[in-house]
């Protein structure tokens, strides 16, 4: 196999829809072995549309390289209130990742 799939967690903040499932949001990972590149997103926020976006934000950044520009990608283009949620998230991924 040549990917790796990778997960994050980070807690919620309280009265989002979300909330209604878990406390917790999830953001998993699937990231090339060699290069690193994110080759898929998703999350478990409560609406397809924003699985789709967080996905289009970070789908082909390479974690070699670092989360500095994903990090910032999210945080100007996500405005919800789970963006520091999902920051979090990521970078409990990449912590994942660096173990690797």
């Amino acid at each position: 196999m040549n990917t790796l799939f990778v997960a994050g967690h980070s807690k919620l903040p309280t009265g989002m829809a979300a909330n209604n499932i878990s406390d917790t949001l999830t953001l998993t990972l699937e990231v090339d072995k060699k290069y690193g590149v994110i080759l898929e997103a998703s999350c478990t926020l409560a609406t397809e549309h924003s699985k789709e976006y967080v996905n289009h934000l970070l789908k082909g950044y390479s974690l070699k390289e670092g989360i500095e520009e994903p990090i910032k990608k999210l945080s100007l283009g996500y405005l919800g209130k789970a963006g520091k949620a999902l920051e979090a998230s990521l970078k409990d991924a990449y912590k994942q990742y660096q173990l690797t």
